[in-house]
């Protein structure tokens, strides 16, 4: 499950230390912009140490690489890789051979190295108006996509447009990386809410989010994950209708009935694929909590 996906800049040892102890369903140990060109390597080395020596059994481990225009992408994973991390981010995925030659350098290493192929999966970050329009051949472009994520920083660079509190100048890339990740079968996520300082934004932000179809969402401070993931789970009204809706279809089909109401709405097949759902998380989240509730 990944409700919240934490930032964490790739050359700060005292705070990839406690990543695991800041609340996020997943860190993303960042070699890209968070890190100076001088201090590239030195942030290498750190990363692939923490992902080493660190555990994170709280927190799943992505690396966000540096991109394919730069010279270092290459380096990232040849550094990187051999630990297999859950998943890497490649930045500015604009196209599905962009996609495609980190597959191919991927695999590539996976064979060098005696690791089972494919199994380091991929997240593409689309964050330019060439990358959005492709959101799908993107997510289609590999079986190691898992996702997609929005990145709306460089997004509004390239659309030569300012970022703005209320996001309606992403509005379009939104909805769009949304429907093409899940035409495609996978899972998108949302660009970070940037005012750190801002905490009735991030809550209004996460639930237009949510309210999208995202799956979770990226965050730059420790500060929002915690509103992140209130929002992306499921509260405890959801939770008692979806277990009322399993109920009605388990009586329905005792009577021999096709077709059933509830609270005078009917019953159909999306709303009870949105019940499991709901009670597929509530029990992931029991189960993260160690049986008790969140």
């Amino acid at each position: 499950m990944r409700r919240s996906m934490l930032f964490l800049p790739g050359n700060t040892p005292n705070i990839i230390i406690n990543g695991d102890e800041l609340g996020a369903d997943a860190v993303i140990l960042d070699l890209e912009d968070a890190v100076a060109p001088s201090e590239k390597d030195a942030a290498r080395i750190l990363v692939r140490n923490a992902i080493r020596l660190m555990k994170f059994e709280k927190s799943e481990v992505l690396v966000r690489i540096n991109s394919m225009d730069s010279e270092y992408w290459k380096s990232d994973l040849d550094e990187i890789v051999p630990l297999k991390p859950d998943v890497i981010m490649p930045p500015k995925m604009s196209c599905a051979a962009d996609v495609q030659a980190i597959d191919a350098y991927i695999t590539k290493l996976e064979s060098s190295l005696g690791i089972e192929s494919n199994s380091v999966k991929l997240m593409p970050l689309i964050e330019t108006a060439l990358g959005v329009e492709n959101a799908f051949q993107i997510a289609m472009a590999s079986r190691r996509v898992c996702a997609l994520q929005l990145g709306g920083e460089d997004l509004t660079a390239d659309l030569r447009c300012k970022r703005t509190r209320e996001g309606n100048e992403i509005d379009y890339a939104r909805k769009r990386l949304v429907c093409a990740a899940r035409a495609a079968g996978v899972d998108a996520y949302d660009t970070p809410f940037t005012d750190v300082n801002d905490d009735e934004g991030i809550y209004a932000d996460t639930e237009y989010a949510k309210s999208l179809g995202f799956t979770g969402k990226a965050s730059i401070s420790p500060r929002h994950v915690t509103a992140i993931n209130q929002v992306f789970s499921p509260s405890q009204e959801d939770i008692d209708y979806a277990y009322e809706v399993m109920e009605a279809i388990r009586i329905a089909k005792e009577q021999g009935r096709g077709a059933i109401s509830l609270r005078g709405k009917m019953i159909d097949a999306p709303i009870v694929a949105r019940a499991q759902q709901t009670i597929a998380m509530a029990e992931e989240l029991l189960m993260m909590a160690g049986g008790g509730n969140e």
